[in-house]
């Protein structure tokens, strides 16, 4: 294959791995700000006393709900969040690597370029 076609080839897959990252690191950023807000209400349960009221927003209207419920829910997600972090930024690495083993491939194939044109 011609040495330019293959670089563009290589410099595409390279491109839209570089977009796949981009969209993997926003997703992170998004779930650890979700982390943060539950991590905020975690701390909010704390400093209530028992018999304090708690209201959940389900559409414009907020609705009484038990404490133990409340909490036990923000757990969940918090949990549901670390799990999903976790298995986001094994991606990341993944990803990482393949973009690096293009960027690898692109240097490769530079190279023996120079060194025909060299030669030739």
């Amino acid at each position: 294959m011609d040495p330019q076609k293959q670089m563009q080839a290589l410099s595409e897959q390279y491109q839209g791995l570089q977009t796949e990252l981009t969209t993997l690191v926003s997703a992170r950023q998004k779930l650890e700000s979700q982390q943060q807000e539950n991590k905020n209400v975690q701390k909010e349960f704390q400093t209530l006393n028992e018999e304090a009221n708690i209201y959940k927003l389900v559409g414009p209207v907020l609705l009484k709900q038990d404490s133990a419920e409340a909490k036990s829910t923000v757990e969940g997600r918090l949990e549901y969040i670390d799990k999903e972090i976790k298995r986001i930024e094994g991606s990341i690495k993944d990803m990482q690597e393949k973009t690096e083993g293009k960027k690898m491939e692109m240097i490769q194939i530079q190279t023996q370029a120079q060194q025909a044109t060299a030669s030739g």
